[in-house]
């Protein structure tokens, strides 16, 4: 039986792929590995066929044309035949011992029975110019080690949030939610962070720091001048989202994850924000008011919501130019806190 599916987009990456691939290969037979060719113009596909001969056992090769990081996760998806699912990307990797920890704690309850449909870890910013870290974990917001519902998890506040990194869910919860990521678009991380959650009931939170996830490289999805470079790509993944679930669907869930999905879009609401309207101008300013118009005209409750939202309303207090100066600052204040760059 194979617990976890492992799925590793990869786009270019012969010179890095290596370090992700061998930190999942400790896993051995219990796990299967998608690596999904995206398209590469260098070595990856290549290196990729090395690992499939090698380990076949584990190891399934994708190569597919050029569809980005949510068509790669889409054709992992589509393949996987573990009872979980985690996607990790190529220039990201496992921490061997929180690995351990919990494909023991995934076997353990898969032979009781008891599999939740969600288990929760912590991830680490790896920062490759000084060699610091910065951890993410959730100890004050789940019980360790314990089956809990979505009633007994804690408020979030201010930026944390279950990011793609911390989860990983039943491959049969992903199934039944249709989640299927847009292609070309950068951030769909956000999607599969947010849609799947009310499919979700049984959780279990794993207090180890699982996920690594490496800041270094120029071209990485966080750094700022590539976030307001694409803007129009956040939009399209905020538009998703707000698209998913209606104000009405949210306020029937169970309390705890109720008070988190309106936690989670207000976070995604301000970030999309940033990414518009990080540079100032007319053009981006209209986009940013057609999202909310959008909004609006779908569901004036998610609006309301969303719009007076105590973090959202004070940035849509400024004006323009000030506005923009606001975000920025902001940002760079988060980004200094965890050197994201």
């Amino acid at each position: 039986m194979k617990y976890i599916t492992f799925t590793v987009p990869c786009y270019n990456s012969q010179d890095y792929m290596r370090k992700c691939i061998d930190s999942l290969l400790i896993g051995g037979d219990d796990v299967e590995i998608v690596i999904v060719n995206d398209g590469s113009k260098d070595g990856t596909l290549q290196i990729a066929r090395q690992y499939e001969e090698t380990y076949p056992s584990i190891v399934k090769v994708v190569d597919k044309e050029n569809g980005g990081h949510g068509s790669g996760v889409n054709a992992g998806l589509a393949l996987a035949t573990g009872l979980y699912f985690k996607v990790v990307d190529s220039d990201d990797w496992a921490d061997e011992e929180a690995y351990r920890a919990l494909l023991s704690a995934v076997r353990e309850h898969a032979e009781k029975g008891t599999s939740p449909d969600l288990y929760i870890v912590n991830y680490v910013y790896e920062h490759s110019a000084d060699g610091t870290r910065h951890f993410s974990r959730y100890d004050r917001k789940f019980p360790d080690r314990t089956f809990c519902t979505w009633d007994e998890v804690k408020k979030f506040r201010f930026s944390l949030m279950l990011l793609m990194h911390a989860l990983v869910y039943k491959t049969s919860v992903l199934k039944e939610s249709g989640l299927l990521l847009p292609e070309h678009t950068f951030y769909v991380d956000d999607i599969v962070s947010y849609d799947p959650l009310p499919f979700t009931r049984e959780l279990y939170y794993l207090n180890v720091d699982f996920y690594r996830y490496f800041i270094g490289r120029a071209d990485q999805s966080v750094n700022l001048p590539n976030m307001v470079k694409r803007y129009e790509q956040m939009l399209r993944v905020m538009q998703d989202m707000t698209d998913r679930w209606t104000y009405r669907q949210i306020s029937a869930q169970p309390k705890g994850l109720k008070k988190y999905m309106f936690h989670a879009l207000a976070n995604y609401m301000l970030t999309t924000m940033l990414f518009v309207l990080g540079v100032y101008s007319k053009e981006r300013k209209e986009k940013m008011k057609a999202l909310w118009k959008h909004i609006k005209s779908r569901d004036a409750a998610l609006y309301r919501k969303l719009r007076y939202r105590s973090y959202v309303f004070f940035a849509m207090l400024f004006p323009g130019r000030l506005k923009t100066a606001v975000l920025i600052r902001s940002y760079k204040s988060l980004c200094k806190r965890i050197k994201l760059g």
